[in-house]
């Protein structure tokens, strides 16, 4: 594989706006997504800090749809696409490519537990030829902290041995730094590109010959994980880690999605911007007190986001 146009640097699972009435808001959410790229953040929607799984297939493939629609680029859009059906993960990525978009974030079958590595691997070797594209680029979805069910690096080895080409990178959520070392040490030199979870990872995942993070407070703190990013070889870069830390455990301290929705809502004077879908609920009026107090004092702000009238 050739690194034209590999996704690189900073990605967002974007956040997914929605209505009082439960809807996805269109209109918020192609606002908040230029606002990403104009800070140079790709977007990873779709992903778990976006609903993804509260979302229907329709729904996804109507907010996609918006988004090219508007003039996104296409490659900076990394949607995820992984479901527990297999026909909805083959129809969503297919919905994808037909935009022009692709590269795909693709969770594992999530619902069943304690699956093996064959069932897994019969189930991405499905989705790409179902899909039948070489066009195709699959970045492999690691979070089991979540799903429950691991991707493996036997697992992975063999995928990259059967599927050279599509399966292109990972995003590993995994927490577990060893983990994340070990699919650099192992897969990068095959040309498989290795996203840090979250920022946390974020240098070094880079010092490690990693290709950025994707990562959930790229929503409301953009600009200072792209300049980590870009300057992760500068003689300050270890400070600009740790204040990235600081603000990562500003937001860690609440639920994290509720918290960033608040977040968006108080400095875009916007505060239906706090509207989660059933199961997750909004932060309480004390919660956003709290929140608001906490980024306070780390000297917080999200400059150049739109304010509501």
């Amino acid at each position: 594989m050739t690194s034209v146009n590999r996704p690189r640097g900073v990605y967002s699972p974007v956040v997914t706006p929605f209505t009082k009435d439960l809807l996805p808001d269109h209109d918020r959410y192609v606002r908040h997504c230029r606002w990403l790229i104009e800070q140079d953040v790709g977007l990873a929607v779709f992903g778990t800090n976006s609903e993804a799984n509260s979302l229907a297939v329709s729904e996804k493939m109507k907010l996609l749809e918006t988004l090219v629609g508007a003039d996104i680029p296409v490659d900076r859009l990394m949607p995820g696409t992984g479901c527990s059906a297999l026909t909805d993960t083959v129809e969503l990525t297919r919905h994808a490519l037909s935009l022009g978009v692709n590269n795909v974030l693709t969770l594992p079958p999530f619902f069943y537990k304690g699956v093996t590595d064959e069932g897994l691997f019969r189930s991405y070797a499905q989705i790409i030829e179902r899909v039948g594209s070489d066009a195709l680029r699959i970045y492999l979805y690691h979070i089991p902290p979540v799903s429950q069910v691991p991707l493996s690096l036997a697992l992975i080895e063999r995928l990259l041995a059967a599927f050279p080409g599509v399966i292109a990178g990972v995003k590993d959520s995994s927490g577990d730094w060893s983990n994340t070392q070990a699919m650099l040490e192992r897969f990068q030199p095959q040309g498989f590109d290795v996203f840090a979870g979250n920022e946390n990872f974020l240098l070094a995942t880079m010092r490690a010959g990693g290709v950025g993070c994707i990562t959930a407070t790229g929503n409301v703190n953009p600009a200072a994980i792209v300049e980590l990013y870009r300057h992760w070889q500068s003689a300050d870069a270890d400070a600009r880690q740790a204040a990235l830390d600081a603000t990562r455990a500003a937001f860690a301290r609440f639920p994290m999605i509720p918290a960033l929705k608040a977040a968006i809502g108080v400095y875009s004077n916007d505060p239906d911007w706090g509207i989660v879908r059933p199961p997750l609920v909004d932060l309480t009026p004390v919660q956003c007190d709290a929140l608001a107090t906490a980024l306070r004092e780390i000297d917080f702000s999200m400059p150049g986001v739109e304010v509501a009238a």
